[in-house]
């Protein structure tokens, strides 16, 4: 068994303060005797501000968050996936990377990912977003070892896309890590499916650390988001779900499980080659 600690926040513009908030609950998981510690996506700042992102984001080497954090988990010697961070890149045509690390309990970072797959949607007349325009993609899986199994890494919009978790799956991955700042509307229709289908399509353990409520912007309008981090079996049980309060959400995972679930429907080994249409 492992004790997992999924942190649900409600960020702002601000990522000094938001690593306050950060720091505050990683010490709550630690003291709860939590093994492996998530946070969402955008853990140092939620910006709908073009302007603002390129004023406050740093390069990876820079940036104040993943340095307080990698040290905060040396201190504690506990696994820690930080679920994004916004990050400059230096590509010439100026677009950011939006980064998840998995921080091993020596401060070093275990593996990267960039989020593949862009939010450009139109939500509603008046929710639109086009997260390329922003952030360039990623363009490769990430599959990392850890004490309690294979972690196959993504982000937030991804989990949209099965064919990257039965890929991460297929390659070894016994647990998923989903951090996300999910839309409040399209949260409400289709969070807890997509994340049980994922689950259930690959027998794996989905951890899915997210956003809550309204996140305030002293550069920007400001956004809300869904919440409700959740924990769910690989049979497809949600064992744990945070709700819409900012905080810390404990559950056991047993890596047993995931035997079990792929012993009773193997669909992982039953590709077919299909023609058409």
């Amino acid at each position: 068994m492992t004790r997992v600690a999924l942190i649900q926040l409600t960020v702002t513009d601000d990522p000094a303060a938001n690593l306050r908030q950060v720091l505050g609950y990683l010490d709550q998981a630690v003291a709860g005797g939590a093994e492996f510690v998530l946070t969402p996506e955008m853990t140092n700042c939620l910006s709908s501000s073009r302007d603002h992102q390129r004023a406050i984001y740093r390069t990876e080497d820079e940036d104040e968050t993943l340095a307080a954090l990698r040290a905060a988990v040396a201190r504690a010697g506990v696994w820690l996936l930080i679920g994004s961070l916004g990050l400059q890149t230096g590509d010439a045509d100026g677009r950011f990377a939006n980064r998840s690390f998995l921080v091993a309990p020596d401060g070093g970072i275990a593996a990267r990912y960039d989020k593949i797959h862009m939010f450009d949607v139109n939500v509603s007349e008046t929710e639109v977003y086009r997260e390329s325009a922003g952030y360039r993609p990623g363009n490769r899986a990430v599959l990392a070892d850890t004490p309690f199994g294979p972690v196959g890494m993504s982000v937030c919009y991804d989990v949209r896309f099965a064919y990257l978790y039965r890929r991460l799956a297929q390659a070894g991955a016994r647990v998923l890590t989903v951090p996300a700042a999910f839309n409040h509307i399209t949260g409400e229709a289709h969070w807890h499916v997509l994340l049980r289908a994922r689950a259930i399509e690959t027998g794996c353990w989905v951890l899915a650390p997210a956003q809550t409520g309204f996140h305030a912007e002293a550069h920007g309008k400001g956004r809300r988001t869904f919440g409700h981090s959740l924990v769910v079996a690989p049979w497809g049980e949600v064992v744990a779900d945070a709700g819409t309060e900012p905080g810390v959400l404990f559950a056991e995972i047993d890596l047993s499980a995931v035997d079990r679930a792929r012993g009773r429907v193997p669909s992982l080994s039953h590709d077919r080659q299909v023609e058409g249409p």
